[in-house]
């Protein structure tokens, strides 16, 4: 006897909606049943339509969250809180406290007012600890602002920690942690990004040694979507790809648009001239690529495994030759399906 297929009217709801990762989990939604609330910023436009409707909103000012979650009409709701701030600065910013830490609480405060039927929060690789004998790094369910380096990383340590706290109170809760993210629909916003936007333009004067796992954005979207889908309450997921030297990610480059060569500096030498790249960058009125704290990164153990999200959630992210070509083709303003 055939069983029958119940049907579950969906409402979606991504925060950080004009966001590069964001928006991409948008891109995906839109293929699935239910309709798609959208959280973007006062500064932001975005057109909405039949299917993703846009609510301008600020993670960090509660009262202005609460159309974004109203009206929901005994549909199932699913979170995706994708809202944040990325730095490479060394220096504390009271911004990225308030949106990474502050922005999260409030947003759980919302999922357990309006019994959301799950929270899947977008931490990062970086609020988990490095190993210290360089083994393959893995998920783990305790975070500490003391064990890991950078403001960056310790607000989304703290972030994470709260989320999972939320879930030890009862909300249905699923951490991922994605690497380096690379990939098309972004025109620079995204550092990785904007090094593929400088190479491509004559404009980077050279890389750096050392290296990173960097991944796709479609692939961590589909993650994000598998985990909202798949992945066991409470639990914590990497989304990763492989580690991949700054070489090499330019010699992707250069194979895909003939380019030129680049030299990449040692890392103390690199070190030494960070200074000059904070000069150069607030001169030309870009974001320096090259501070300390992203060295120290490009120097760390950076090797992730997704074996966990793979045998779990489905996780296969694709080669990254791949993804360079896609990037620097929505970066010439060619389409690139999703």
């Amino acid at each position: 006897m055939l069983q029958e297929v119940i049907k579950v009217d969906r409402v979606y709801i991504v925060t950080g909606a004009c966001g590069h990762l964001a928006s991409t989990i948008i891109k995906y939604l839109r293929k699935k049943d239910g309709t798609i609330r959208g959280l973007i910023l006062p500064t932001e436009t975005a057109q909405s339509d039949e299917k993703v409707r846009y609510y301008t909103g600020d993670v960090t000012k509660p009262e202005t969250l609460g159309a974004l979650f109203e009206n929901l009409g005994g549909r199932e709701a699913v979170v995706f809180h994708a809202a944040g701030l990325i730095s490479i600065s060394e220096k504390a910013s009271k911004a990225l406290e308030s949106v990474n830490v502050g922005g999260t609480r409030n947003i759980i405060e919302m999922c357990e007012k309006y019994k959301v039927k799950r929270l899947v929060y977008t931490s990062s690789v970086h609020a988990i600890p490095e190993s210290e004998d360089g083994a393959a790094i893995e998920e783990t369910a305790v975070f500490d602002m003391a064990a890991v380096r950078g403001d960056y990383a310790k607000t989304k340590a703290e972030a994470t920690r709260e989320v999972l706290m939320s879930g030890k109170r009862g909300l249905d809760v699923v951490v991922v942690h994605p690497s380096g993210i690379i990939g098309p629909y972004d025109s620079g916003g995204n550092h990785v990004v904007q090094m593929v936007k400088m190479y491509i333009a004559g404009k980077l004067p050279a890389g750096v040694r050392g290296g990173f796992d960097f991944v796709d954005v479609r692939d961590v979207a589909l993650g994000c979507i598998a985990a909202a889908e798949k992945g066991r309450s409470g639990e914590c997921y990497i989304l990763s790809n492989r580690y991949c030297t700054i070489r090499e990610l330019l010699g992707m480059m250069r194979r895909c648009t003939n380019g030129r060569r680049k030299l990449c500096l040692p890392l103390p030498l690199a070190k030494m001239f960070c200074p000059l790249f904070g000069w150069v960058a607030k001169v030309t009125k870009t974001r320096p690529l090259f501070t300390p704290y992203s060295l120290f990164t490009l120097e760390s153990n950076s090797r992730f495994t997704h074996d966990k999200a793979t045998m779990e959630l489905g996780y296969h992210p694709r080669d990254m030759l791949r993804t360079v070509k896609d990037t620097i083709a929505w970066l010439s303003g060619k389409p690139v399906p999703i």
